[in-house]
């Protein structure tokens, strides 16, 4: 690609290389014809005084003060790069935010002329990135709107929708995971992009995980917080004593009254690439959500994740789960999850779960994607 390209993109998200999320997955796709600076999180809500804030405002001082890219655990692909800003976390004032504005653009246009990106797209996964928008001599701005940051766990909920709206004013192209989140954007600029799978990874076949337990399993994987329904959870482990409930994630919220349960595991995070190990052999995976507005609004991978390993799904309704019902061991919230499991136990045939999927992947959302990026 030739230096000087207006396909360059400039993506504000997450941390690169952990959990990925919808805005990696695609990004990953997008490397094909884009070279792309990838910028970490700078922020969504003021820091507390917890082991856990200290130790992450240390990893991003640190980070921040090297010269180059943090060391990643794997080799990036072909054509990312990641930088590590330093940057103010403190949604909500108007100084701390010019201050971040100036401390990017110091650090960012360098480097960008370093790489001859000239005129890059400007991609913001979070709010808080509207603080760079008019500082990297950027050619158009696009709004990637994967949640709802409104009533995301974490947030500062008021300051970071403040930025959210003044971002969405200054982007040319809003593109919505959720239904429910594009309506709240801008018609005329904002287009729906649903979440995929890697299909690939999900749908192959691949040996046990050795810590999963034997039996009738009823499993979880993903962030284990305060939108999951822990006592209609305890109330079915307790249903169902001869069955394994396991929760494979970092936990963020009270479990003490699953942990009580003898036959409840968490096994703790994973990698991403190891989950097939255990979602193909559990025997059905749940989605035991509360109703919420961050669930209403909400398109969790691990639906698609789940339906392309095949194994059977017991879940609470939500909307993005409506087209694939059929399909879905489905109770309203608060239900009782119990029979839901035993039924999607005797639900056969997975090829059905895997076809409903199977034009679902991250090549064809950020396909998409590339065509709206094409007519910037």
């Amino acid at each position: 690609m030739a230096e000087g390209t207006s396909r360059d993109l400039v993506v504000f998200g997450e941390d690169w290389g952990g959990h990925p999320s919808s805005t990696q997955h695609i990004v990953g796709h997008l490397l094909r014809l884009h070279r792309v600076m990838w910028v970490n999180s700078i922020g969504l809500r003021r820091p507390r005084l917890t082991a856990h804030d200290m130790a992450r405002a240390w990893r991003k001082l640190t980070a921040a003060a090297a010269p180059a890219a943090p060391r990643a655990a794997v080799p990036l692909p072909d054509g990312l790069k990641v930088v590590s800003p330093f940057a103010i976390p403190w949604p909500g004032s108007r100084l701390a935010e010019r201050i971040n504005g100036e401390l990017l653009g110091r650090r960012l246009r360098p480097l960008l002329q370093e790489a001859g990106m000239a005129r890059p797209i400007l991609w913001a996964s979070l709010p808080s990135a509207v603080a760079a928008v008019g500082r990297l001599g950027e050619r158009a701005v696009v709004y990637y709107c994967g949640d709802d940051f409104g009533a995301l766990s974490g947030v500062d909920h008021g300051p970071v929708l403040d930025m959210e709206r003044r971002l969405v004013a200054r982007a040319d192209l809003v593109i919505a995971a959720s239904a429910e989140l594009a309506s709240r954007f801008p018609a005329h600029k904002t287009h729906l992009v649903p979440h995929g799978a890697d299909l690939d990874l999900f749908s192959r076949p691949v040996p046990r995980a050795p810590d999963l337990p034997d039996g009738p399993v009823a499993g979880f994987y993903g962030s284990i917080s305060d939108w999951l329904d822990m006592p209609m959870l305890a109330a079915a482990a307790r249903s169902l004593p001869d069955w394994r409930f396991v929760f494979v994630g970092p936990v963020r919220t009270d479990i003490s009254a699953l942990e009580a349960l003898p036959n409840v595991t968490f096994l703790g995070p994973r990698p991403h690439g190891a989950l097939p190990s255990y979602v193909q052999h559990w025997t059905v995976s749940l989605i035991p959500f509360l109703d919420t507005p961050q669930i209403r609004a909400c398109n969790p991978l691990k639906l698609r994740e789940y339906l392309a390993s095949g194994t059977p799904v017991a879940a609470t309704r939500f909307p993005a789960l409506t087209p694939y019902e059929g399909l879905v061991s489905a109770i309203d919230p608060g239900g009782d999850l119990a029979p839901a499991i035993r039924a999607a136990q005797q639900a056969r045939d997975p090829a059905l779960r895997c076809a409903a999927v199977a034009q679902e992947g991250w090549d064809r959302r950020a396909a998409a994607v590339e065509a709206l990026l094409a007519g910037l």
